[in-house]
């Protein structure tokens, strides 16, 4: 392998090949490390020693009438989990500010729906201009699909990304979505873009894709011009079509870390995160995630918990890893340009 340019190549800004990428996935973990050590110089040249901390809300749980195989708050899940419709203003308004308080750089809302309505989306509009007004926080929205002029309502308002994941590759999806297909989110992270918003699109490991399926994935995302990749490991929720925990059980903490790195080297300049299920799937070497990815989520995700605030705290000072504020205007630049590439 050509460790050297590989590393030189994604400091430039350029992939992997296609070829490259898939050899890599299929590395021995005693040789991982190796691919580890690589995509943390990458990562030390693009990013340095800063990671972001994100905080997430569901706004409005469950209700969805899609069938997403793997989201316990679908139309076919049968999951425990809570259901309400888009939550008041005042409470979300304080979520955020609490969301300031713990030292999170981003908050994140999320509302379960195939697309929002009118009305939620001037909700948001009207959470995102008081959060702006009393808070230092970057906003990340997540409301399904959504056209270019709800995406620029929400950008006058104060939105500064528009989460829209790709999941899986396009030749993956109808496995695992019927309702809609892997088009439909490509055309929602365009109007996104269209309409002023820093995209974050990521995907869900574990599902059953190949790697083949991945480094599709990898390279869809830097088309797209994710500037943000969330990189989930899938939860089995009981009561989902992937609940049983078949599809996740190829998942190892070295596999995992050659994914993210893989997803390191094709997208440089993006901001990756370590997101839900790293617990799960990571393990005893999730710092080594981190020196992958440069930013996580702390305080748990939609509908499942995740580690305590206090052990990622201690686990990014241990790593000597550095919390950041806002650069979103330098990453939507940025993978504006590798977009185009």
């Amino acid at each position: 392998m050509r460790w050297e340019g590989l590393v030189e190549d994604a400091c430039r800004d350029v992939p992997p090949s296609r070829e490259e990428a898939l050899a890599l996935l299929g590395l021995a973990d005693a040789d991982t490390l190796r691919l580890v050590e690589a995509a943390w110089r990458v990562r030390q040249h693009h990013h340095g020693r800063q990671v972001r901390v994100n905080m997430l809300l569901n706004a409005k749980s469950g209700l969805c009438p899609e069938d997403c195989h793997y989201c316990s708050q679908s139309a076919v899940s049968s999951a425990d989990i809570a259901r309400h419709g888009l939550a008041a203003l005042e409470p979300m308004i304080a979520a955020a500010r609490s969301a300031a308080a713990a030292g999170a750089a981003r908050f994140c809302v999320a509302v379960s729906a195939r697309g929002a309505s009118q009305r939620e989306v001037e909700r948001v509009a009207e959470l995102a201009q008081a959060v702006k007004a009393s808070t230092p926080l970057e906003l990340c929205v997540s409301m399904g699909m959504i056209d270019e002029g709800s995406a620029r309502v929400l950008k006058r308002a104060g939105v500064d990304f528009y989460n829209h994941n790709l999941n899986t590759s396009e030749a993956y999806y109808g496995k695992i979505c019927t309702t809609h297909t892997w088009q439909d989110r490509v055309r929602t992270v365009r109007a996104a873009r269209a309409g002023g918003l820093a995209v974050c699109s990521g995907v869900i490991l574990g599902m059953g894709e190949s790697d083949q399926d991945l480094v599709d994935m990898a390279f869809a995302l830097r088309e797209v011009g994710a500037a943000s990749i969330p990189v989930n490991f899938l939860i089995p929720v009981a009561g989902t079509p992937l609940g049983d925990g078949r599809t996740a059980a190829r998942l190892t903490p070295w596999g995992c870390l050659r994914a993210l790195s893989v997803l390191r080297l094709v997208n440089p300049v993006a901001e990756l995160r370590a997101s839900a299920g790293r617990e799960i799937h990571l393990r005893s070497l999730q710092p080594l995630a981190l020196m992958v990815a440069n930013s996580l989520f702390i305080g748990g995700y939609l509908t499942e918990g995740g580690q305590e605030a206090d052990a990622d705290w201690g686990m990014l000072a241990d790593l000597g890893l550095e919390p950041v504020a806002s650069r979103v205007g330098k990453l939507q630049a940025a993978a504006a340009g590798a977009g185009e590439r």
